[in-house]
């Protein structure tokens, strides 16, 4: 499968950004991608209200994304917020193209001084889709360092497991980032791809960078195949997904572990 990871930082305005996707989105066709994957919050930075920029999943913003994996003949992946009814949001990836699917983040960032939920409701089930004849599970940045989400998407069946992100710098961040995206793909013994923003610099002061960058695609042995810089960037790779029942066979994980919850 060729895959696409479009790395960038993600300004307040949702249309501003759907540009963004757009663009991105037909340098990636041009290359062939048959997926492509954006950070979370592709739609809005979290430098914004969530409530102010959210929108229906079937509101303009994911319309235009619809549009645009249907116009160019890929499969998009990218981190939106949606509506409840209520006064918080949820977290959504929006999976559109040759699959539907929506996945709203379950495990959400209440640690560190910073308090997620305070604007987000969790989502509450585990996601993957079928592209093709291959299963994709959904994870969603926070999520990442909760392996037993890892492992019973790959338990349904996901072969590669893609994870955007706004991973905000700090102490410690990205090698943290690192251990995690490559602690997951052996967890699960699947192929993950992480999408992250790029690191942006404050503006003037009113807001902080809302990504380090480093995207990265994991092996299901563990092994790094690709990780970007901080900067903007659209990286193309081909994962052969065939692997994945082999690595299983060689290393049953999956079989041999025992459950305690």
């Amino acid at each position: 499968m060729r895959i696409a990871l479009a790395q960038f930082a993600a300004s307040t305005e949702p249309a501003d950004n759907l540009a963004r996707v757009r663009q991105l989105a037909a340098d990636a066709a041009a290359q062939a991608a048959e997926l492509v994957v954006f950070p979370e919050a592709a739609m809005c930075s979290f430098s914004r209200a969530r409530a102010d920029a959210a929108e229906p999943i079937d509101g303009p913003w994911a319309a235009g994304v619809r549009q645009a994996a249907a116009d160019l003949g890929t499969t998009i992946v990218a981190g939106m917020f949606t509506t409840t009814g209520g006064d918080r949001v949820r977290n959504t990836l929006l999976v559109t193209g040759a699959a539907e699917a929506r996945y709203d983040k379950v495990h959400l960032f209440d640690a560190l001084g910073y308090a997620e939920s305070a604007q987000i409701e969790p989502g509450t089930e585990a996601v993957a889709f079928t592209l093709g004849s291959r299963t994709v599970g959904l994870a969603t940045c926070y999520d990442i360092r909760f392996p037993g989400l890892f492992t019973h998407l790959a338990r349904l069946g996901a072969e590669l497991i893609v994870v955007p992100t706004s991973w905000a710098p700090g102490p410690g961040k990205l090698h943290q980032w690192r251990t995690l995206a490559t602690a997951r793909a052996m967890d699960s013994t699947s192929f993950v791809v992480g999408v992250d923003q790029s690191l942006s610099p404050a503006d003037d002061g009113s807001r902080r960078p809302t990504g380090v960058g480093h995207s990265m695609v994991v092996d299901p042995t563990g092994e790094v195949l690709l990780e970007l810089g901080d900067a903007d960037e659209l990286a193309v790779v081909d994962l052969d997904l065939d692997l994945v029942e082999g690595v299983r066979e060689r290393l049953p994980i999956l079989r041999h572990a025992r459950r305690f919850e």
